[in-house]
């Protein structure tokens, strides 16, 4: 859901030239995610030690999803659903 909202930002700053918007990028990014892990999983997200390999990891899962794929890979690293 968090990467869907930050591309919908994205494109609608760019969109309206409203760039103000893209300040709310990495709230939109990762507001849910941290939500999850600190209330749900009871751990810290790896956003704070590695940033850049977490928000490439939310962009390749995102990709995944949209192509069909997440649930094969999720089969695959024994994540129950």
């Amino acid at each position: 859901m968090g990467t869907s909202l930050v591309v919908l930002i994205a494109v609608a700053a760019v969109w309206s030239g409203r760039w103000g918007w893209l300040i709310a990028l990495p709230l939109a990014g990762y507001f849910f995610a941290w939500i999850a892990h600190f209330g749900v999983e009871k751990n810290r997200p790896a956003t704070f030690t590695y940033p850049l390999w977490s928000l490439a990891a939310d962009f390749k899962m995102w990709a995944m999803w949209l192509s069909g794929r997440l649930g094969a890979e999720l089969d695959k690293a024994g994540v129950r659903r």
